[in-house]
């Protein structure tokens, strides 16, 4: 290949140089080289700047063209010559279309990105919605469904998310989620449909994270236990505790936030640290917030009666 570009540069340098730019690439994936090198080469053969970005799996790598890691919070220009690498973006900071060696560049640093990615830090989420349908139904076919296990590149184990509105299936690690989202556990691919059930379940539980709703955005099924039972009592809307705590919630914007914090930390310095207050603030507001709710948060049964409240009053607003 080397003796070839070298015999074609004297014909055309153009061509010569993306058979050089093809052999560098191809090295890079003969050696299961790491995203880094993929970039900087791209970034060093351009001559300009070079970043990948993929805020799903939470990549960021941006290089100089003299070849040093030097990541921008700027936003990237609409101009840049650009290629998808599946779920990511390869971008060399010049403006305008890009010329034959340029666009060899981009297509090849491109590729072996996205092998990286696919190996190291598993598939992107799905743009198939059929086929992630079709893998949870459970009423599917067996070898129906492990064609679409097959259709979205899944690995041997998965798991579901939920979320409000969708359905996604994914080997590797979990992405970075748009709002409220339920995390199945790891499963075969025929045993996805319970991966489902039991996102959907942890869905209910997850919560907007603010002051309305606080709570965690993201919650994980293997880490609901025992709690993942209340799901299945039906609307408890107007249990007492329930109740206190929505009478206690037209009192203040900070309290159901407050109540949180209080429910969900391992003490009440570190409650008020989540808050950003002073410890003598919180305990005004819980002192308040107990008047109100008629018990004492700072006992563990009370605590435990708090939390409870908390999770009954989020599955009622989460059906």
């Amino acid at each position: 290949m080397k003796d070839l570009a070298v015999r074609l540069a004297a014909l055309d340098a153009d061509a010569g140089a993306a058979l050089r730019v093809i052999a560098y690439f191809d090295s890079l994936v003969e050696a299961r080289a790491g995203l880094q090198p993929i970039v900087r080469g791209a970034a060093v053969l351009a001559d300009c700047p070079a970043r990948l970005t993929d805020d799903e799996r939470r990549v960021r790598i941006r290089v100089t063209a003299a070849g040093v890691s030097a990541w921008q919070d700027d936003a990237p220009r609409p101009d840049w010559m650009s290629a998808a690498a599946g779920s990511a973006t390869l971008r060399l900071e010049r403006a305008g279309p890009p010329g034959p060696v340029e666009a060899m560049i981009l297509e090849r640093a491109a590729s072996a990105a996205r092998a990286v990615l696919d190996r190291t830090r598993g598939r992107a989420a799905t743009a198939d919605p059929a086929s992630a349908e079709l893998i949870v139904d459970a009423s599917a076919p067996a070898d129906v469904r492990l064609q679409a296990g097959r259709r979205l590149g899944l690995a041997d184990s998965a798991y579901a998310i939920a979320l409000p509105a969708e359905i996604r299936v994914l080997s590797g690690p979990v992405p970075v989620l748009p709002g409220r989202a339920g995390i199945g556990p790891a499963a075969a691919i025929l045993d996805l449909p319970a991966s489902w059930a039991a996102a959907q379940v942890a869905l209910r539980f997850a919560a907007e994270g603010t002051d309305e709703d606080p709570g965690p955005r993201v919650v994980h099924a293997a880490e609901l236990g025992s709690l993942a039972l209340l799901a299945e009592v039906g609307d408890q809307s107007a249990a007492p505790d329930v109740k206190a705590l929505e009478h206690a919630s037209a009192a203040a914007p900070w309290m159901l936030s407050t109540l949180h914090a209080t429910a969900a930390s391992t003490s009440l310095r570190a409650a008020a640290t989540a808050l950003r207050v002073h410890h003598s603030t919180l305990q005004d507001r819980i002192t308040h917030a107990e008047q109100l709710l008629g018990w004492n948060v700072r006992e563990p049964q009370g605590r435990l009666r708090l939390q409870l409240a908390l999770a009954l009053r989020r599955l009622h607003r989460h059906p």
